[in-house]
């Protein structure tokens, strides 16, 4: 068994608030950390939402537990406040690397000399932001997949700055927040999940945004033809397009800056993915997928008719 059990979330978006209830629901003492208590007043409505999911998903869901876990948790927009008593920290803000660094920097300043601090980066490499928390040696990453409760893989993954005995740490930790826990042992961008996830949703998103089909088709045929339970435009729902957004926007290659621009348009209209009930395709209030949204069509979209 770990000593970390006061935990700290920075931000609180779609994985963000996964992580604070796989946590809370885990036994954990948790803390929420987001800008404003204006976005941090969204949160009871994403517990709502997990919950229909928990209770889907788990066998053994017990709900009683899951109330216990929403009164559990306190939330801050207060760094300070946030990190005092904090045993360790996880960061779940977007894939900006200057966010990162800005955040970490006063993260670092804040925290007690035994955090121990850990960022969920999907495609950043957590090297280059090390050194912006101050404490290199106590800082590695615990890479969650979303629907966290369902997808409980923890891939933990060092720098070479990192003590040894922070990641064997954290790979006890992420068992006892009920996580598969998966040991990568080179850093490497994306670990081993979007190593393997990232350049397949790329090659669906090129389809897309050169025109050559429209996402339903795309993931059709994926689906048909493999037997894979989902296409590359229903990840992208789950996985919700702010993070592909940001992963995609300052690409070097002209064809994912496209995608992003697609993805920042659903972003504008607060058609983010299941999360927000609607993205290439419409839920219901249980995440069921009700059929794809036909305005995303290449024939629809506004300049490709004809």
């Amino acid at each position: 068994m770990t000593t970390l059990q006061k935990v700290t979330v920075f931000g609180t978006g779609v994985l963000g608030s996964q992580i604070i209830m796989q946590a809370a629901y885990h036994g954990k003492d948790v803390t929420a950390y987001d800008i404003t208590d204006e976005v941090l007043a969204k949160l009871p409505e994403r517990y709502e939402w997990m919950r229909g999911f928990y209770r889907r998903d788990l066998p053994d869901f017990d709900e009683a537990r899951f109330d216990r876990a929403i009164e559990s948790i306190t939330t801050t927009s207060d760094i300070e406040q946030a990190v005092a008593d904090a045993d360790v920290v996880i960061e779940a803000i977007p894939e900006d690397l200057d966010l990162k660094k800005s955040v970490w920097a006063k993260i670092g300043a804040a925290v007690p000399e035994h955090t121990v601090l850990l960022t969920n980066t999907s495609s950043l490499l957590p090297s280059s932001f090390a050194d912006a928390t101050g404490h290199p040696e106590r800082f590695l990453a615990l890479h969650f997949a979303n629907f966290i409760w369902k997808n409980n893989t923890g891939e933990v993954m060092a720098t070479a700055q990192t003590d040894p005995k922070y990641f064997d740490m954290v790979l006890e930790f992420s068992d006892e927040i009920g996580l598969l826990p998966v040991p990568v042992r080179k850093e490497v961008p994306g670990y081993v999940l979007n190593s393997l996830l990232i350049p397949w949703l790329g090659a669906g998103a090129a389809l897309y945004a050169n025109e050559v089909a429209n996402p339903a088709d795309i993931d059709n045929v994926w689906r048909t033809a493999t037997g894979a339970p989902r296409g590359p435009f229903e990840v992208y729902d789950t996985v919700g397009f702010n993070v592909a957004y940001h992963i995609n926007k300052n690409s070097d290659d002209p064809t994912k800056r496209k995608f992003a621009e697609i993805l920042r348009e659903g972003i504008d209209a607060g058609t983010t993915g299941i999360g927000a009930g609607k993205g290439f395709y419409s839920y219901d209030k249980d995440g069921n997928n009700l059929g794809p949204v036909e305005d995303w069509n290449i024939e629809n979209r506004k300049g490709t008719q004809g």
